[in-house]
């Protein structure tokens, strides 16, 4: 490893718990959408726990910068604003 490449540094433990609530938030709304009378995009894009989702992967974007969460909250923000679309 070259002085360049710099190791992802270990998130804080709170950070992981965020990252798996947020997921939960989002399977939450793809559940509610299959089960209920919505479709499930419109479900996943409007239903408040996939908004609340994309709130907090916004707000604390900038906390999880430089670790591996990083990755998983651009994969959470692209997904929702790529279904959207």
């Amino acid at each position: 490893m070259t002085p360049q490449e710099q190791s992802p540094t270990r998130p804080a433990e709170g950070l992981v718990r965020i990252t798996n609530i947020v997921y939960g938030l989002h399977a939450v709304s793809l559940v509610l959408g299959a089960f209920g009378s919505a479709m499930v995009i419109g479900s996943f894009l409007f239903g408040w726990p996939s908004i609340i989702a994309v709130v907090i992967n916004y707000v604390k974007r900038s906390d999880v910068r430089g670790t591996y969460l990083d990755s998983h909250f651009s994969w959470q923000i692209r997904t929702f604003w790529f279904a959207l679309l």
